[in-house]
């Protein structure tokens, strides 16, 4: 039997900025996104891309999770919404994150809550948000 190992996916961003104007980030694999800073301007500002990031990989983590409890095929659609509140004291930081799933399909509130739950436990961005990782910065002119 064949040895079937999946190529790693290239990760990380990015962004530049000029003197003037907003960030542009470049993903590993050459995605691409324009930064905005005005309250009115559509688009994604940094907390809104740390929102994203918690959302989508949330649905994609439920999703495995409801298909290691064989019940993916009741599963039609998986929402999560994610806010946050930012903390009032010390420093910039998201104190709290709300996060508003919905799982839909034939399923009962029990299995939706185990659903969710195992999202969390799966989700390498939650996890990633719950534990204090490492930053190792260098500086280059």
């Amino acid at each position: 039997m064949a040895d079937l190992k999946a190529r790693p996916r290239p990760v990380g961003a990015t962004a530049v900025l000029s003197r003037t104007g907003f960030p542009h980030v470049t993903s590993a694999t050459k995605g691409e996104l324009d930064i905005v800073t005005g309250a009115s301007q559509p688009g994604f500002n940094p907390l809104d891309l740390l929102y994203a990031s918690l959302s989508a990989c949330l649905v994609l983590s439920a999703r495995i999770a409801a298909s290691q409890m064989g019940i993916l095929d009741r599963v039609t659609e998986i929402t999560a919404d994610v806010t946050g509140e930012k903390a009032s004291e010390g420093p910039s930081r998201v104190q709290v994150f709300n996060i508003a799933f919905s799982i839909k399909g034939d399923l009962d509130e029990e299995t939706r809550l185990k659903i969710a739950h195992a999202a969390e436990e799966i989700c390498t961005v939650s996890n990633t948000i719950r534990g204090t990782p490492e930053f190792s910065t260098i500086i280059t002119g």
